[in-house]
């Protein structure tokens, strides 16, 4: 079962950059790429970005096109998100997680909280 941990959240002002991390370890099958969710406060958890194994295709949330960028390191299995002119409605618990991987691989996240 694939092990993620993520990294790199914080508090930010309106407008700022983060880049988030997030490191995959005991799977055993990389096909499916890589996503980023995230769950705002009181709401469900949403799609963010998608990566494919080999880097070529990638998928953006409508509300984060062109402001933030997934990339990966395939050799270290860890997947990155620039994410550029944060705003408030970014603050949210950011995921990763493998598009196919099983619900009980979600990991524990990062916070992101953007003021105004």
């Amino acid at each position: 079962q694939v092990h993620l941990v993520e990294s790199g959240g914080g508090s930010v002002q309106a407008g700022g950059s983060l880049r988030l991390s997030c490191v995959a370890s005991g799977r055993t099958d990389t096909s499916d790429g890589m996503g980023w969710y995230r769950q705002p406060p009181g709401k469900a958890r949403e799609f963010v970005a998608s990566i494919s194994q080999s880097g070529d295709s990638t998928h953006y949330a409508d509300s984060v096109t062109g402001l933030f960028t997934i990339s990966a390191d395939n050799p270290k299995d860890t997947t990155y998100l620039q994410m550029n002119t944060l705003k408030p409605e970014d603050t949210a618990i950011y995921y990763c997680k493998p598009p196919c991987a099983t619900n009980d691989s979600w990991g524990q996240g990062t916070r992101i909280t953007v003021s105004a």
